[in-house]
């Protein structure tokens, strides 16, 4: 995974990722430059649609990782 694909905040969100599955609210509460959920569920849907993040649920909360 090269880092010259990535937006600051991209990076930001797989930095905290690739330590551990972690769900969106919890990634908003530790990433500064995201504002709103929203903006996180975008971002999080581009990674997504480049391969590098993937997603599961577990008791009905959706966890994101680096794939």
């Amino acid at each position: 995974m090269t880092t010259n694909n990535f937006t600051p905040t991209e990076l930001a969100v797989l930095n905290l990722i690739k330590e551990q599955p972690l769900t969106s609210f919890q990634i908003l509460k530790k990433v500064e430059s995201i504002p709103m959920i929203l903006v996180l569920y975008t971002i999080i849907d581009d990674l997504k649609s480049k391969g590098i993040v993937k997603s599961f649920v577990e008791q009905n909360v959706k966890y994101h990782y680096v794939a």
